[in-house]
């Protein structure tokens, strides 16, 4: 109850924040694409439930709907790789943490195609925590193109609850540490 109460607070200070700075980022992205600025997509919540994760919107029109790390470097827009590059695609997570689908600090959600990582989740318990928007995985640079690495990473995470941890991570998270997205830093194919 607690971490959901922290959870709150923080997405409710957030907010003053977070609204103009992701209207500004999807006023820039629409200019870019021409399409709408919010992404949104099904992953795979707490018990395994499905929810739809909404995101800023930082691939090209028609990108397909796969894992990030199956996408090429390529598709992501110019204003699209600054936006992720300084986190701010995750914004509108806010609304997924308020309606309790996620919470700040947690396993990453995935796609219900990744079996793997689902599996080696469901193995390990991983899926009785809320999704989250960070997490110790992020931190050290392991995303999802590792399913069994990321579950046991999740594992470590899902011991005692600590409100000073989750602020540790997210604090670190930040100021820009970890590189849990692998396509960021991938050069663009020709």
């Amino acid at each position: 109850m607690l971490k959901r109460l922290l959870d709150i607070v923080i997405a409710l200070a957030l907010l003053p924040f977070a609204l103009p700075v992701s209207l500004i980022a999807m006023a820039l992205l629409f200019a870019e694409t021409g399409v709408n600025p919010i992404f949104t997509q099904t992953r795979v919540g707490r018990h395994r439930r499905p929810f739809t994760i909404l995101k800023l919107r930082t691939m090209a029109p028609h990108t397909a709907d796969m894992a990030t790390h199956e996408v090429e470097a390529g598709r992501i827009t110019r204003i699209g790789r600054i936006v992720r590059r300084i986190k701010f695609d995750e914004l509108p997570q806010i609304i997924n943490v308020l309606a309790g689908h996620m919470s700040f600090v947690g396993p990453r959600p995935c796609l219900p195609v990744q079996h793997q990582l689902i599996a080696e989740r469901d193995r390990l318990g991983i899926y009785e925590l809320r999704p989250g928007i960070t997490g110790p995985a992020q931190l050290a640079g392991i995303d999802m193109s590792e399913p069994h690495r990321l579950a046991h990473a999740d594992k470590v995470y899902l011991g005692k609850w600590s409100a000073m941890r989750d602020l540790s991570i997210l604090v670190r998270t930040l100021l820009g540490r970890g590189s849990g997205d692998a396509v960021l830093f991938e050069e663009p194919r020709s």
